[in-house]
Protein backbone atom coordinates (compact mmCIF):
# COMPACT_ATOMS: atom_id res chain seq x y z
CA UNK A 1 0.00 0.00 0.00
CA UNK A 2 2.78 2.36 0.62
CA UNK A 3 4.40 2.01 -2.76
CA UNK A 4 0.69 2.35 -4.24
CA UNK A 5 0.58 5.90 -3.06
CA UNK A 6 3.29 7.58 -4.38
CA UNK A 7 2.75 6.04 -7.61
CA UNK A 8 -0.67 7.52 -7.64
CA UNK A 9 0.56 10.96 -6.98
CA UNK A 10 3.24 10.80 -9.17
CA UNK A 11 0.71 9.28 -12.34
CA UNK A 12 -1.63 12.18 -10.86
CA UNK A 13 1.12 15.09 -10.93
CA UNK A 14 1.95 13.87 -14.63
CA UNK A 15 -1.08 13.33 -16.56
CA UNK A 16 -2.53 17.23 -14.80
CA UNK A 17 0.54 18.25 -16.84
CA UNK A 18 -0.71 17.16 -19.97
CA UNK A 19 -2.60 19.40 -22.47
CA UNK A 20 -6.05 17.94 -23.32
CA UNK A 21 -7.55 19.14 -26.51
CA UNK A 22 -11.14 17.95 -27.32
CA UNK A 23 -11.95 18.52 -31.23
CA UNK A 24 -15.65 18.52 -32.85
CA UNK A 25 -16.40 19.76 -36.00
CA UNK A 26 -20.00 20.45 -37.58
CA UNK A 27 -20.31 19.45 -41.28
CA UNK A 28 -23.09 21.38 -42.90
CA UNK A 29 -23.02 20.96 -46.36
CA UNK A 30 -25.27 18.42 -48.36
CA UNK A 31 -22.35 17.88 -50.62
CA UNK A 32 -19.22 15.58 -50.70
CA UNK A 33 -15.92 17.48 -50.61
CA UNK A 34 -12.91 14.63 -51.11
CA UNK A 35 -10.74 15.10 -47.78
CA UNK A 36 -7.29 16.70 -48.40
CA UNK A 37 -3.38 14.47 -47.96
CA UNK A 38 -2.57 16.74 -45.24
CA UNK A 39 -2.87 19.53 -42.88
CA UNK A 40 -0.73 21.38 -44.98
CA UNK A 41 -3.34 21.98 -47.74
CA UNK A 42 -5.56 24.09 -45.58
CA UNK A 43 -4.60 27.77 -44.62
CA UNK A 44 -5.69 29.92 -42.27
CA UNK A 45 -6.77 33.11 -43.47
CA UNK A 46 -8.23 36.40 -41.67
CA UNK A 47 -10.26 37.59 -44.59
CA UNK A 48 -11.39 35.67 -47.50
CA UNK A 49 -11.59 38.08 -50.49
CA UNK A 50 -12.53 35.65 -53.03
CA UNK A 51 -15.55 32.88 -54.30
CA UNK A 52 -15.78 30.50 -51.50
CA UNK A 53 -18.81 28.11 -49.62
CA UNK A 54 -18.58 27.68 -46.10
CA UNK A 55 -19.04 23.44 -45.28
CA UNK A 56 -18.04 23.03 -41.63
CA UNK A 57 -17.33 24.24 -38.37
CA UNK A 58 -14.62 23.21 -36.11
CA UNK A 59 -14.62 23.57 -32.28
CA UNK A 60 -11.14 22.98 -30.10
CA UNK A 61 -11.66 22.77 -26.69
CA UNK A 62 -8.27 23.22 -25.07
CA UNK A 63 -6.87 25.12 -22.31
CA UNK A 64 -7.14 29.00 -22.07
CA UNK A 65 -3.42 29.30 -22.32
CA UNK A 66 -2.74 27.09 -25.31
CA UNK A 67 -0.60 28.67 -27.48
CA UNK A 68 -2.92 29.50 -30.97
CA UNK A 69 -0.71 27.95 -33.43
CA UNK A 70 -1.25 24.28 -31.34
CA UNK A 71 -5.02 25.10 -31.70
CA UNK A 72 -4.77 26.28 -35.58
CA UNK A 73 -2.89 23.42 -36.20
CA UNK A 74 -5.45 21.06 -34.51
CA UNK A 75 -8.31 22.96 -36.83
CA UNK A 76 -6.60 22.63 -39.79
CA UNK A 77 -6.10 19.10 -39.31
CA UNK A 78 -9.43 18.65 -39.09
CA UNK A 79 -10.82 20.93 -41.97
CA UNK A 80 -8.66 18.88 -44.39
CA UNK A 81 -10.32 15.09 -43.11
CA UNK A 82 -13.52 17.94 -43.85
CA UNK A 83 -12.11 18.39 -47.22
CA UNK A 84 -11.96 22.11 -46.64
CA UNK A 85 -9.49 24.89 -48.44
CA UNK A 86 -9.37 26.92 -45.37
CA UNK A 87 -10.16 28.25 -41.90
CA UNK A 88 -11.14 31.58 -41.44
CA UNK A 89 -12.59 33.64 -38.68
CA UNK A 90 -11.48 31.72 -35.28
CA UNK A 91 -13.51 33.08 -31.95
CA UNK A 92 -12.79 31.79 -28.51
CA UNK A 93 -14.98 31.68 -25.85
CA UNK A 94 -14.76 30.45 -22.28
CA UNK A 95 -16.94 26.73 -21.29
CA UNK A 96 -18.21 24.42 -19.15
CA UNK A 97 -18.93 25.63 -15.69
CA UNK A 98 -17.74 28.79 -15.97
CA UNK A 99 -20.00 30.39 -18.30
CA UNK A 100 -22.67 29.23 -15.89
CA UNK A 101 -21.05 30.49 -12.51
CA UNK A 102 -23.47 33.94 -10.96
CA UNK A 103 -21.16 37.32 -11.15
CA UNK A 104 -19.99 37.08 -14.20
CA UNK A 105 -18.24 40.55 -14.25
CA UNK A 106 -16.07 39.30 -11.77
CA UNK A 107 -14.85 36.41 -12.61
CA UNK A 108 -14.44 37.73 -16.80
CA UNK A 109 -11.86 35.84 -17.97
CA UNK A 110 -11.43 33.38 -14.83
CA UNK A 111 -12.27 30.39 -17.10
CA UNK A 112 -9.54 27.65 -17.27
CA UNK A 113 -10.83 25.98 -21.03
CA UNK A 114 -11.62 28.08 -23.76
CA UNK A 115 -13.97 26.68 -26.92
CA UNK A 116 -11.73 27.73 -30.01
CA UNK A 117 -14.16 28.02 -33.24
CA UNK A 118 -13.15 28.47 -37.02
CA UNK A 119 -15.18 28.35 -40.25
CA UNK A 120 -14.65 25.71 -42.78
CA UNK A 121 -14.32 26.98 -46.56
CA UNK A 122 -13.74 25.64 -49.81
CA UNK A 123 -12.74 28.20 -52.47
CA UNK A 124 -15.49 28.43 -55.66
Amino acid sequence: MKRIIPLLILLVVVAAGCSIYHINSEDISADYYPSKKTANDVVYLDAIDRPHEIIAYVTVNAERRQNIDDVITKMKREAAILGGDAITDIKTDGSGVWKKLPAQHLIGNGYVRANFKATVVIFK
